[in-house]
């Protein structure tokens, strides 16, 4: 096996990495190359252990290589890796979608599969404009968003996108969209009542806008929209790819004020953060709206190769299965409670930590005072890999997201390396111990 330098050497030769300034990462120090892991750590090429403090990208739920998505995957293996399923079907993708059936909001019934999380809002904004065309409204080809928005990295995902550092060079190549600000149902409303007629759909992040900077929403907001969406018409898109999947503390975001949408945009979790995979749903009328003769085109026109792989739709029923079995949700909560205390006696009471923001798993540290934009998140981000905990900034916003699966312990601990690297860096001083 080749040593960490060789294989840093060949990443910086060949190697583009998403969201990443190239220059600067090949003038770094020497990258951390991930060799394996087990449970909630990763293990470095050298055979250093870290947690993963960010299930590696918001998408590990109940920790890596656990023994029954493992022997799911092998299972499937050894019957078929993959099949289209244009004009054909297979177990894995039918008893996934009975399984999502049986847990989304009520009333959400068809399962169209695609392979991330930005094509479920593809799929989405696709099947809405159309539903619309074949209602006979060929006008609604807008839709309303809200700031700080963030859908994925595809164009019809960034057309519905409000984070001007990641969408605002792309606005040339872009359908337009109306903003509305986070909360404010009022100017909702005035916007639904002017563009109604135009509108195919509002989409939203329900309750916490995580690229953002894990902003959350006020208690009630999402049940207004979806009230103002009755109320003119429009269908409602709820953009589950990252709250999704047990993160805010239930199975699924709308589900903590009893919304059900019209489209639900799946990903991240829904293999255990295995294998690429994702999902919109629908309710029947959406999927009755598509229902015709050939020579009507009522088709929706749109897949992928991989749609509904065999192997990623195994890893996802495998997953829910854990749920369920470990009462992964049950447990979650005291967990939820320890991270509220421990995020307020460690971390919210250091000087430069400027907000905590938390809902379930999902947590924002806000924080002030650097040289330029970005640069303490940054720090404090290498700072927590020297103490053995993998953590990511948005900007100046530490996020923790750490599998579901966690130890007390290891949450503890994540907790405290995350302030320990804040007050490193020099914004912070750690307070007495008790």
């Amino acid at each position: 096996m080749r040593g960490t330098s060789e294989l840093a050497a060949a990443d910086r030769r060949h190697l583009w990495h998403p969201f990443t300034q190239q220059e600067a990462w090949c003038g770094d120090d020497e990258p951390l190359v991930i060799d394996h892991a087990e449970g909630t750590r990763l293990f470095d090429t050298d055979g250093n252990a870290y947690l993963d403090g960010v299930s590696s990208l918001w998408c590990n739920v109940h920790g890596h290589r656990h023994p029954t998505i493992d022997q799911a995957v092998r299972a499937q293996l050894d019957r078929v890796a993959h099949s289209t399923m244009l004009g054909l079907t297979h177990e894995p993708a039918i008893a996934l979608a009975e399984a999502l059936v049986a847990i989304v909001p009520a009333g959400l019934s068809r399962v169209f599969y695609s392979d991330s999380g930005s094509t479920a809002v593809e799929v989405a904004l696709k099947m809405a404009f159309q539903w619309w065309v074949q209602q006979g409204e060929r006008g609604r080809t807008g839709f309303i968003c809200l700031e700080n928005a963030y859908h994925g990295d595809t164009l019809g995902a960034v057309s519905v996108g409000g984070i001007d550092l990641f969408h605002s060079l792309y606005r040339p190549l872009l359908f337009e969209s109306h903003t509305t600000p986070v909360g404010d149902a009022d100017r909702l409303e005035t916007l639904l009542r002017a563009h109604a007629d135009h509108t195919a759909a509002v989409i939203v992040e329900p309750l916490v806008q995580g690229a953002a900077g894990m902003l959350m929403q006020p208690a009630g907001y999402l049940r207004q929209v979806r009230e103002l969406c009755d109320a003119h018409d429009v269908l409602l898109i709820c953009d589950e790819v990252a709250t999704g999947l047990g993160r805010t503390g239930r199975m699924f975001a709308c589900q903590h004020e009893d919304v059900t949408p019209d489209l639900l945009c799946l990903g991240k979790g829904l293999t255990g953060g295995y294998l690429p995979l994702a999902a919109t749903l629908s309710t029947e009328p959406i999927y009755e709206g598509f229902l015709g003769r050939a020579e009507e085109l009522r088709t929706f026109f749109h897949g992928h190769t991989f749609t509904g792989n065999p192997l990623a739709c195994a890893a996802a029923v495998a997953t829910l299965e854990v749920f369920e079995r470990e009462r992964t949700l049950e447990l979650l909560q005291p967990k939820i409670e320890l991270l509220t205390r421990s995020l307020a006696q460690r971390v919210a009471v250091l000087p430069g930590v400027k907000e905590v923001r938390q809902r379930g798993f999902m947590v924002g540290i806000e924080l002030a005072g650097g040289d330029s934009p970005g640069s303490l998140g940054h720090q404090v981000t290498l700072a927590a890999r020297r103490r053995g905990a993998i953590i990511r900034p948005l900007g100046d916003v530490v996020v923790l997201m750490p599998p579901l699966s966690i130890s007390e312990a290891d949450l503890l601990r994540l907790v405290a390396i995350t302030a320990s690297s804040i007050a490193e860096v020099g914004i912070g001083r750690l307070p007495m111990a008790a």
